[in-house]
């Protein structure tokens, strides 16, 4: 008997589908996230929002709150960076996702974000959980960077037994000995979690590489192996990203890796 009783595929066999503003996921579809890994500034925020939307982009992500490694790298713009992410959002007509980090802002950043991201660094953070768990907004939980799938699926628990059952799962990567890549990306974990769990599984290839030559063929693998979807970071620039920019794609990159990505899924 698992110990996540709630995201068990035994306790609910459908899959749980999440509608954010005319977007579902986990219906069959193939949902596209993407934007940069930091809101930097308005004129390219709103510029970028634009360009993705034109491709196929169904959401668009966006960083204000950033937790970084080192205390001297870019954490961020805050408060007004959501603030730009919502108007960029509403002016290129989609929905947006960010991260959110405490558990005192949760009830602000909802208003604001369509999706609540809880990141690897606090997939554990066990009073973030359950304040997100008591929002009525779509929560998006990233993987621990060395969690396996039980606690994963257990942290998923957190936020359903305090009442939200909107929960996606994002795949990341993880932390192993390999040092060519930023992180491990665990493509075991899509199928086992669709055996495991009804809730929706997307794939992040650029936190899961961290180099933008590899984004692509993993984004790709991760649709063959039946995630949802997939959130990319893209950047006009990313030379001159504040925040990633190894990773970013650029907006021609991330046009050809949808057109590649709905034929794979397509075909399967």
């Amino acid at each position: 008997m698992t110990l996540y009783k709630l995201a068990s595929r035994d306790s609910r066999p459908q899959n749980t589908i999440i509608n954010v503003k005319g977007c579902s996921i986990g219906n069959g579809g193939l949902v596209v996230i993407a934007g940069p890994c930091a809101v930097e500034e308005e004129k390219m925020t709103f510029e970028l929002a634009r360009c993705l939307k034109r491709m196929g982009v169904h959401i668009l992500r966006g960083g204000v709150f950033k937790p970084r490694t080192s205390p001297y790298s870019f954490q961020g713009l805050g408060w007004r960076g959501l603030e730009i992410l919502f108007e960029a959002g509403k002016s290129a007509g989609l929905p947006v996702i960010t991260e959110v980090t405490k558990a005192r802002d949760v009830e602000k950043v909802s208003r604001y974000a369509d999706i609540l991201q809880v990141g690897s660094r606090n997939m554990q953070n066990f009073g973030l959980l359950a304040e997100v768990g008591r929002a009525n907004c779509p929560v998006m939980l990233k993987r621990g960077l060395s969690a396996t799938l039980e606690e994963w699926l257990l942290a998923a628990e957190y936020i359903m037994l305090a009442g939200n059952v909107q929960v996606i799962l994002c795949e990341r990567g993880i932390r192993t000995f390999e040092p060519h890549t930023r992180n491990t990306f665990d493509i075991n974990a899509i199928p086992a979690l669709k055996q495991l769990t009804h809730l929706p599984v997307l794939a992040d290839p650029s936190h899961g590489t961290g180099r933008r030559e590899l984004v692509e063929s993993v984004a790709l693998a991760a649709v063959a192996a039946g995630a949802d979807g997939f959130m990319v970071e893209v950047h006009p620039e990313p030379a001159k990203a504040l925040s990633d920019g190894r990773q970013s794609l650029t907006p021609d990159a991330m046009a050809l890796l949808i057109e590649r990505a709905r034929k794979v899924h397509n075909v399967l």
